[in-house]
């Protein structure tokens, strides 16, 4: 298994959950690139949003919701968040499993790339 979300998921590197459940986890990133940088990924192996079945579509549902409950909880759902979702080397995807970035606690550039 050399995916590093799957061994985080697997217990077989060590992170401190901020949010857990039969199908997701949450979990800080650890090279934030703001003040609140929380890395939101489903518990089961989908490389990227490119793979996403139809049936998994309910799961990036369930998904937006965790990400809206960790701002509230974070304090920075009045201010505003990013989510963000990299598919493929060239979209910036760094770890081939799926996730959610939530961003926050400053403002974020309006500039992309």
């Amino acid at each position: 298994m050399d995916c590093i979300f799957c061994q985080i998921v697997a217990g077989k590197v060590s992170t401190e959950f901020l949010y857990q459940d039969e199908d997701a986890v949450a979990f800080r990133d650890i090279h934030p690139i703001a003040p609140t940088h929380i890395i939101i990924i489903p518990k089961k192996h989908i490389p990227s949003l490119a793979h996403l079945s139809e049936e998994q579509l309910p799961l990036m549902g369930h998904m937006v919701r965790i990400a809206n409950q960790l701002a509230k909880r974070e304090g920075i759902a009045t201010q505003g968040y990013r989510l963000v979702i990299n598919c493929g080397k060239e979209g910036g995807q760094v770890v081939p499993h799926l996730h959610i970035h939530l961003l926050g606690g400053r403002r974020i550039s309006d500039k992309l790339g």
